[in-house]
């Protein structure tokens, strides 16, 4: 398993009703409510997040193809929005997508376009299958740990915990591997290498402590 980015987007929310602070590989921004909702409309709302995706990525990968093929098409825009209806026991979102050309555009043109359009990364996110995975990090005592140690570091397991990411021996396996008994070999790895996979897990179920040295206990 790879991951998208290096550094996970990041949220965070006080007090405030309901101003969250995201932050990105190049900075951070204010998501909000509107007032109808509570909020004060501070930032743009988690729809207008979504929508904003959509837009963007499909301008980007229009003009990355319009480059491409050295055509004159100076300026193009998109309008996106949604609305939900009830099928059955299930609600389908459906997204409009509008590509409005701001200069003269042949219609040859404007239909491959629109075909480019439906290729963006975003909208093939939005159309194939999404799993939202959601974990939250443990910190209390159980009754089971293993332990795991090399010279410098001891890896500690906590099996109660584990909420199954994968991301421990999906990223790192030469250290973590599920299908053996002893599934964690630390001496397989740098300790380095080692603790900043552990800082990744979700749940709490892997924690590190640094091993105390010879005399370390000595007045």
């Amino acid at each position: 398993m790879q991951y998208k980015f290096e550094k996970p987007v990041h949220g965070e929310i006080g007090i405030v009703k309901y101003q969250c602070t995201i932050e990105w590989r190049g900075g951070k921004f204010m998501s909000d409510e509107p007032v109808s909702s509570g909020g004060k409309d501070a930032g743009p709302d988690p729809h207008s997040l979504l929508l904003s995706s959509l837009a963007s990525c499909t301008l980007i990968t229009l003009r990355m193809y319009i480059d491409r093929k050295g055509w004159d098409i100076p300026n193009i825009a998109v309008n996106a929005n949604l609305y939900q209806q009830k099928k059955g026991e299930d609600i389908v979102t459906v997204i409009d997508r509008d590509i409005i050309f701001l200069s003269p555009v042949d219609e040859e043109r404007k239909l491959r376009l629109q075909e480019i359009a439906s290729h963006c990364p975003i909208s093939k996110i939005l159309e194939n299958e999404v799993k939202v995975r959601t974990f939250v990090f443990r910190d209390g005592e159980t009754e089971k740990k293993i332990k795991y140690a090399n010279e410098k570091i001891t890896v500690i397991w906590k099996p109660e915990f584990c909420q199954h990411s994968t991301r421990c021996f999906t990223q790192l396996p030469e250290v973590f591997n599920p299908l053996i008994k002893k599934w964690i070999n630390p001496d397989d790895a740098s300790s380095e290498k080692i603790m900043e996979q552990v800082k990744r897990c979700p749940s709490g179920a892997l924690t590190y402590i640094i091993n105390k040295k010879s005399g370390d206990d000595k007045d």
